[in-house]
């Protein structure tokens, strides 16, 4: 049982690492030829951390639930082209990680992404045996924005939802993070602070070096 119950859980696209575009133009470049096109309201809207499956679902309604599969893999296959390389922490991420290990509170990653995006990521940031657990929300019999993926994430570390924070960027993960209970913080790095409250979070900020959220955190883990 980590101390008191608390963890630290993480998404991981546009929470730990501003991968959001990238996202994007390869939603576009793969999605085109089926006639969508994505500028960034909509992409927030319909796609920013939504299921694969769902996505599919949604936008490929004339083709099996298996080419469907194929053409989603598709993109994350140009999405992990195009991120190659360009992996950055958002600012204060790594400081905050640190602190988190001193204090022996446990670290998630709770994700809609699929499993090999997720491993590229945060190996990419050099901070993969940072987290106790990755969860994967297409693993799940639901993903985000149902509750399951951080409810899995809690249960897995023997935490609480109560003494716990989330850290997410979109409207999909808030709802999931805040439907399971715990405390949510918006990162925007795509969203605005009114789209992020009104999704549920408690607060939000523009990276993890903010001196109001780094007060929040050290208050809710009594650091």
């Amino acid at each position: 049982m980590p101390a008191s119950g608390k963890a630290l859980l993480f998404d991981i696209d546009g929470t730990l690492t501003d991968t959001d575009a990238l996202h994007l133009e390869a939603f576009n470049e793969v999605l085109g030829p089926y006639g969508h096109a994505f500028d960034h309201a909509r992409f927030t809207q319909e796609l920013q951390g939504f299921s694969n499956a769902s996505i599919g679902e949604r936008f490929l309604p004339d083709e099996t639930v298996e080419r469907q599969a194929a053409i989603i893999g598709e993109k994350e296959k140009t999405f992990r082209k195009l991120v190659a390389g360009r992996i950055r922490p958002l600012p204060g991420l790594m400081a905050l990680l640190a602190r988190a290990d001193r204090a022996n509170i446990p670290m998630v990653a709770v994700t809609n992404a699929p499993r090999p995006n997720a491993e590229m990521l945060l190996s990419g940031l050099g901070i993969a045996d940072r987290f106790r657990v990755l969860v994967i929300g297409d693993e799940l019999a639901e993903g985000k924005p149902h509750p399951m993926p951080y409810l899995e994430g809690l249960r897995a570390v023997g935490a609480t939802a109560a003494a716990s924070l989330a850290f997410e960027d979109s409207r999909s993960g808030i709802r999931s993070a805040s439907s399971a209970g715990i405390a949510t913080v918006g990162i925007r790095t795509s969203l605005g602070h009114a789209d992020m409250i009104a999704a549920g979070a408690v607060m939000t900020a523009t990276a993890f070096d903010d001196p109001e959220l780094l007060h929040f955190i050290a208050a809710k883990m009594n650091w």
